[in-house]
């Protein structure tokens, strides 16, 4: 070893210089993905804020373009998202915006949007690195005369937030925050990295939430909300025994450290009583005694023989009322904004136990009225939902694609591949809600595909699609009915007469033969149509107690599609001139090329 390689230090990074070496991970990959999960980040702290304290949200989303952006082919883009939230504490603030892993929620076992404290501060750091211009923070609390303006900036090596540019200022919302985000990064409305994608998910899955939304030049929205009643959070509950490695149950203990054992082991787990934690204990070799004790007072093997006991014990499956439901509405709205739908079957499962983890899975498959001509070739939409946020990126890995992959769609009448997702103007849209949901990233775009998750997506797939088969087969049913009436109706004229014909019969009989013909049509194919059209005529009244909402989706797609007609059109005249200008002057480069070769040979 060299006496410089001797001298080397070993330094240690604080988490913030990681993440911020790394953003990446969390979202901020390409120019398009920076602008929306500052977005998504923004909205899912807006929207836990005021369910976590019984208040109907109402948020504002500002994005307009600044010009152009310090990296290469972006945009400097002004981002801003007001809610009426609680507010928050002063000195709160710079934990929320600036301090990464700061979290209430962290750990808690509770279904929420927002967990580990990574995401909004991340944009913090993304402000900060292509534009040096912090979170501008403005937050009133319901109780405080005037509001607290200030910039929040991340101190990386000490993963500290920073107050600055302080100053109360009078505020015209009793309360609330407002929170600007100054970045450089590429918009995109439609597709997968969509802004209205992303805004139209979560209004329909917010069904108690009221938004107004301003997108660069587009004029502002407005969406109401339908129903006047928070989701009801469930209450936090412990993690299940089994689902700990035993360095996560060594640290965990060291939390209770100053709580008596018995107390840890009936607080700390689900499904853990007096008398279990006091048969732990017996089986581990323990003395009951230490049961008074405080956990600091277990000795690292104690532990690990109480660890492997735990292992080795059976306990009840964890409680399933730590999950939510979507319910059928949210689901049928989020699938039917995507285009008209002839008919659709959502399907809710009963909340199950996945990798000792309570979950909710929710189904909805949909098939569109309007099919396009190359519907039976393409890939069917996938919407896919996890706590209640859209996911938009990375779907090849994710449990729920995994899960469609799998199922054998041609059993229930739809086009498939083996292995491949299923094909055809279909949209499936499955939501997946619990308070331990693993993801594949920080950035939390891609939900963990174990086994047991994956078989009860499936389970909820399957069962959509026996749904929707029956509806298939009933069509199919009715349309063979109806060839046969084709064909009777074009034949049995021709019957009828030949038969009068040979028989010499009166046009009475032959009237009334005819009128039998017509009658046993009509009686073989009356229950199937009566089916169809009570099926139809509730898709009618569900269609109409949401018009509003369609006609303003499809109005604001026009628009869109306009404003793009007019910047190609635009683009076109453009190129048109240069190309008539390029020709002109090529035409004169010609001639005078020509006239100086007459001049030359002249001369000659």
């Amino acid at each position: 070893m060299t006496k410089n390689k001797a001298n080397e230090k070993i330094v240690a990074n604080s988490t913030a210089e990681y993440f911020a070496k790394n953003l990446q991970q969390v979202g901020f990959s390409s120019p398009i993905k920076a602008v929306l999960t500052t977005v998504k980040e923004a909205m899912d702290n807006a929207l836990d804020a005021c369910e976590e304290h019984g208040i109907l949200p109402n948020i504002r989303v500002d994005i307009k373009k600044l010009g152009l952006g310090s990296l290469k082919n972006t945009d400097r883009i002004s981002i801003k998202v007001l809610d009426n939230g609680p507010g928050i504490e002063e000195k709160y603030v710079p934990m929320v915006f600036g301090q990464y892993l700061a979290s209430s929620k962290f750990g808690q076992g509770r279904p929420s949007r927002g967990q580990q404290g990574i995401g909004i501060s991340a944009a913090t750091t993304w402000a900060l690195q292509t534009s040096a211009i912090g979170a501008k923070v403005t937050t009133k609390r319901e109780n405080e005369r005037k509001a607290l303006r200030c910039v929040v900036v991340t101190d990386l090596k000490k993963n500290e937030g920073i107050l600055k540019d302080k100053e109360k200022i009078n505020w015209e919302n009793p309360h609330g925050t407002e929170v600007e985000f100054i970045i450089d990064g590429k918009i995109q409305m439609n597709g997968e990295g969509g802004l209205l994608t992303y805004l139209r998910g979560t209004i329909l899955l917010n069904p108690h939430m009221t938004l107004t939304y301003h997108l660069t030049e587009m004029e502002p929205v407005t969406v109401e909300r339908v129903i006047d009643e928070v989701p009801e959070i469930p209450k936090a509950t412990p993690p299940h025994p089994h689902t700990m490695k035993l360095g996560e149950f060594l640290s965990y203990a060291r939390l209770f450290s100053s709580h008596k054992n018995a107390e840890w082991l009936c607080k700390g787990f689900s499904r853990v009583s007096p008398n279990i934690a006091a048969t732990l204990f017996k089986n581990s070799g323990l003395p009951k005694t230490l049961l008074d004790k405080k956990v600091n007072t277990l000795t690292s093997d104690q532990l690990k023989k109480l660890f492997q006991t735990i292992q080795d014990s059976e306990f009840q499956a964890p409680s399933t009322k730590s999950v939510m439901s979507l319910g059928e509405k949210a689901l049928s709205l989020s699938v039917m904004r995507l285009g008209k739908v002839d008919y659709f079957s959502v399907v809710t499962r009963k909340p199950a136990i996945c990798d000792f983890k309570p979950v909710q899975v929710e189904v909805a498959i949909a098939r569109l009225f309007e099919k396009k001509s190359d519907g039976e070739d393409s890939s069917v939409q996938i919407l896919r939902f996890a706590n209640r946020v859209p996911l938009q990126f990375d779907k090849a890995s994710c449990a729920i694609v995994k899960s469609i992959s799998s199922v054998n769609w041609k059993s229930y009448s739809i086009k498939q591949t083996k292995g491949n997702l299923p094909s055809g103007p279909y949209i499936i849209a499955v939501s997946v809600v619990s308070p331990f949901l693993k993801f594949k990233n920080a950035s939390k775009e891609t939900i963990d595909a174990t086994d047991e998750l994956v078989t009860e997506i499936r389970k909820a797939l399957m069962k959509a699609g026996q749904s929707l088969s029956r509806h298939i087969k009933k069509e199919a049913k009715t349309q063979e009915l109806e060839n046969k009436i084709k064909h009777i109706e074009k034949f049995g004229p021709v019957l009828v007469n030949t038969l009068c014909r040979i028989l010499g019969a009166s046009e009475a009989k032959k009237k009334k033969a005819e009128e039998g013909i017509e009658k046993i049509l009509g009686r073989d194919n009356l229950k199937t149509r009566q089916q169809l059209d009570e099926v139809e005529e509730r898709l009618n009244v569900h269609l109409a107690s949401r018009k509003d909402q369609f006609d303003s989706f499809i109005k604001e797609d026009e628009e869109l599609q306009a404003r793009q007609e007019a910047l190609l059109r635009a683009e076109e005249e453009i190129l048109g001139t240069r190309y008539n200008d390029d020709e002109t002057s090529s035409k004169k480069e010609f001639s005078r090329k020509k006239k100086s070769s007459k001049k030359n040979k002249s001369r000659l």
